[in-house]
């Protein structure tokens, strides 16, 4: 006989588990309905069952003059509802058939309807998110291609995994979709949705009437073998070393005995009736033609559980063909389901949707990526200071391309490249330094006051500021934290990190506790000690110039008090604390007759416990914000060192060094003269041949060969129209057409002065916007060690325009030594590697590792002693 259905389903949320319960249902010939009950406040009878009957009744069962109670799914009754939302479900009580929107249609070419199915128990994870993104961005580019049309993403909760769906995990899922900025047109929270409801546990008289007409039309049946049988059967299976299938016991069973069954309470299955003979073929978007022998791969496989809930393959078919998805993107271990999905398509006439599935994301080690390799879930990036754009951009490039050598893509790029059908088979490999480039990429083209707020929330995290701060001064303190730390952050969390790290000091007690290197080896020179003596002095006089607190911001913004977005770039106005500290430096430099590293190393080690960093006028002033008497930073919790405070450590640790180390045991300007020849020709072979103690012998970072610098003159030089502090130049390296580079050299330089000059340019730089300017390569620069005087490195007048420059014992001829490909260049931040060993002589030399940059026509120069190329 017929089974009708009639019910709705209420989806109960307690005990941090999913539990369903019919509200209408009614008798079948499974149920026993004249048993006595009570009677509800409508006066309907209530009536208590079995749960596994109740099951069978809700999906399955009767008239609509009962209502239900105490219906479990294995996590025991309801006892006091905690949230409780009412859903009808998309068809009546009729007997009219389930619509499946896309029947008749080609789902090739209809508006694409893509659907991100997540199970609720646990969080968003990074396969999961690109799941979603290949489906959002595939639905927002059907929106474009066809306006006013019902193409759409849809959110459906697959929650019939009751004992492990939880209501915070949906939650946590839809919030990490939302941070991620893949919004949808149909889900659980739209009221609007046509082709709801969308979370599964809601969908049960959908699956109930589809289940009927499959058994009515004789395509599924009965099951009443018991777990104990089916067990046996498999085992003797095994044994023979046949594949473990369900043997067809029930499959054409005496409707009699069925009968008896069913008047006996006996719990069953419906099972889906494989055709004989079928065979599934899809034609994958990712991996090409999929076929399956039907009859020999499954046997007639489970469509609904003796508790009556239906399994996955059944639900996912039903949804996918009544939701009127088009194509379905997901990964490829769900590519064996699609054999089940398919034969449940077929039998209910319903069209199938295209299919594309990715492969899976491994760690390094190509394992599967799990939490063993570091942060996975959406919400830890999201921590962690990534931004929901970078991290689009670079999950789509995790099995996908556009054709080209471009990575960095804004989101409505991404979503005019991007189709499954450029979705590649192999497995892709989650690089951790790769995302944090593409973030870091992101992150140049915001301005500070863009990022602000983000750095906000990471001091936040680290527990730096107070509770209860004023949010003005919160304002205040994290736009100068991000400013510093702008040029160099990879990460939101970068500018907290380093924030904390500037109000710090490093500086140990006493000169043997400091760990052997660079500082250690400096002090050891004589420089640090009377020069700590001088600042200890003048600090302790209030001769030393420190940040007014009446312009806090001073030393990040420029005269026309935009935010400072290069370290090298000094802020404040002609009377300000930054350029009080430039001239207090120079008059240091000309009292003691001591210049660039000699005396700039020892002056930022004195007074920020480090020996390298941002600008130390920055420094001084996030300390000066920090150390207020109304601060909002967290004093004990940020490791704050007062500026007093240092100066007092400061005292103490020189008080420490050894008396040999407390003047200059040697010029090295006049040790360096020792060493170099004094005619023309011992000075060639001086500067190209290897000296004793080479440190090419220790250097263990690129190949100086991946870098491609070559010669080039500048045709053209306009101001950057949104940055004051930026030239856009036009520059000839020898291609077809000029190189347009911008750069950070209108506070060094005039314009008029740099057309026409000969230069070196770093080529293979990706491309990358600033401010708008779309800037291809870099010009190298040598600068003193405060940066306040930046200067061209030149190649000989006589240099070849486009030629490349060489350095003396490296082979730079022939295919291992042809320059790094942009992309890995990038990624790999190859020059930022190189760059700390790319310096200047006393002599104004460019140099790596001791050696000269050199050109056909000689050696290249520049007016900067001692200083650092860049």
């Amino acid at each position: 006989m017929a089974l009708s259905l009639a019910v709705l389903t209420r989806h109960v949320r307690t005990a941090g588990a999913f539990t369903m319960r019919p509200l209408t249902t009614g008798a079948s010939n499974s149920i026993n309905s004249s048993k006595s009950g009570v009677s509800s406040s409508s006066g309907r009878r209530i009536v208590d069952l079995p749960p596994a009957s109740l099951a069978a009744a809700a999906l399955l069962g009767g008239n609509n003059n009962l209502n239900v109670r105490n219906f479990s799914l294995g996590v025991g009754a309801v006892e006091g509802e905690t949230e409780a939302t009412t859903t009808t479900t998309a068809v009546d009580g009729n007997d009219d058939i389930v619509n499946f929107p896309q029947k008749g249609k080609n789902v090739m070419t209809a508006p694409p309807r893509m659907r991100f199915a997540p199970s609720p128990t646990g969080s968003l994870h990074v396969g999961g998110a690109r799941t979603a993104l290949y489906n959002w961005l595939t639905a927002k580019k059907g929106q474009l291609d066809f306006p006013n049309e019902d193409s759409a993403f849809i959110i459906r909760v697959e929650d019939t995994d009751v004992a492990r769906s939880t209501k915070e995990s949906e939650d946590s899922v839809l919030a990490d979709l939302r941070w991620l900025g893949l919004h949808w047109d149909e889900g659980p929270d739209i009221a609007t949705g046509k082709y709801g409801p969308y979370r599964q546990s809601e969908r049960g008289e959908i699956y109930g009437k589809l289940a009927n007409k499959l058994m009515e039309e004789g395509k599924a049946y009965k099951c009443f073998c018991t777990k104990e049988e089916l067990d046996e059967v498999a085992a003797k299976q095994e044994a023979e070393g046949l594949p473990t299938r369900y043997d067809g016991t029930w499959r054409d069973a005496d409707p009699e005995l069925v009968q008896q069954k069913l008047d006996e309470g006996v719990e069953y299955t419906v099972r889906f009736k494989v055709p004989a003979g079928a065979r599934v073929v899809i034609d994958d978007a990712v991996r090409g033609t999929v076929a399956w022998d039907a009859e020999s791969t499954v046997g007639d496989f489970i469509l609904l559980r003796s508790s009556g809930i239906p399994v996955y393959n059944f639900c996912v078919a039903v949804d996918d063909a009544a939701m009127g998805v088009t194509t379905v993107v997901r990964a490829e271990e769900h590519l064996t389901n699609t054999l089940r999905q398919g034969l449940i398509l077929d039998s209910l006439g319903a069209p199938r949707p295209r299919y594309a599935h990715c492969s899976l994301i491994l760690g390094e080690d190509k394992q599967k990526l799990s939490k063993r390799h570091g942060a996975t879930s959406c919400n830890q990036f999201r921590l962690d200071g990534f931004l929901p754009d970078a991290m689009i951009n670079y999950l789509a490039l995790l099995g996908w391309n556009d054709g080209t050598e471009n990575e960095i893509f804004a989101r409505d790029e991404l979503i005019e490249a991007f189709g499954v059908d450029r979705v590649v088979k192999s497995p892709s490999i989650f690089d951790m330094d790769k995302l944090k480039w593409i973030n870091s990429q992101h992150l140049k083209q915001m301005k500070v006051e863009e990022i602000t707020h983000l750095v906000k929330e990471q001091l936040g995290y680290l527990g730096v500021i107070k509770e209860e701060a004023d949010e003005k001064k919160i304002d205040e303190f994290t736009f100068a934290a991000t400013a510093l730390a702008k040029q160099m952050m990879e990460t939101t969390k970068d500018a907290a990190t380093n924030a904390v790290t500037v109000l710090g000091y490093g500086l140990p007690e006493s000169f043997e506790k400091l760990e052997e290197g660079q500082a250690k080896k400096m002090i050891k020179i004589g420089n640090f000690y009377p020069i700590a003596q001088i600042l200890i002095h003048h600090a302790e006089a209030g001769e030393l110039p420190l940040p007014d607190p009446q312009e806090p911001h001073a030393a990040f913004l420029d005269e026309n008090k935009k935010a400072i977005i290069e370290d090298n770039q000094t802020g404040g106005t002609a009377y300000s604390f930054p350029e009080a500290y430039k001239a207090y430096m120079k008059q240091i430099a000309k009292d003691q007759m001591v210049k660039g590293k000699n005396l700039f190393h020892p002056v930022r080690l004195a007074l920020t416990g480090e020996m390298s960093g941002q600008d130390v006028t920055k420094q001084l002033a996030l300390l000066s914000l920090a150390t207020t008497e109304d601060s909002i930073v967290h004093q004990e919790k940020a490791g704050v060192v007062s500026f007093r405070d240092r100066i007092v450590q400061l005292k103490a640790f020189c008080e420490t060094i050894p008396e040999e180390f407390r003047a200059p045991i040697l010029d090295e300007k006049a040790l360096s003269k020792e060493s170099v020849s004094t005619t023309t020709e011992q000075q060639k072979v001086s500067i190209a041949a290897p000296i004793a103690g080479d440190p090419l012998d220790t250097y263990e970072g690129p190949a100086i060969t991946s870098l491609d610098i070559r010669v080039g003159v500048i045709k053209k030089v306009w101001v950057h129209p949104e940055a004051d502090k930026l030239y856009c130049e036009e520059i000839d390296i020898g291609e077809d057409e000029p190189r347009q580079i911008a750069s950070g050299l209108r506070p060094y330089m005039d314009a008029e002065d740099m057309e026409g000059r000969k230069v070196l340019v770093l080529c293979n730089l990706k491309a990358r916007k600033m401010l708008g300017f779309a800037s291809h390569g870099m010009v190298l620069c040598a600068s003193n060690a405060d940066h306040t005087d930046v200067k061209f490195v030149n190649p000989p007048i006589d240099a070849k325009v486009g030629e490349r420059v060489t350095i003396p014992g490296f082979e730079f001829d022939g295919e291992a030594a042809a320059p790094m490909k942009e992309n890995p260049m990038g990624k790999k931040k190859i020059f930022d590697k190189i760059a700390p060993f790319l310096v200047t002589s006393e002599y104004g030399v460019p140099q790596f590792l001791g050696r000269p940059f050199m050109t056909s026509a000689g050696v290249c120069t520049s007016a900067i002693s001692d200083g650092t190329v860049a």
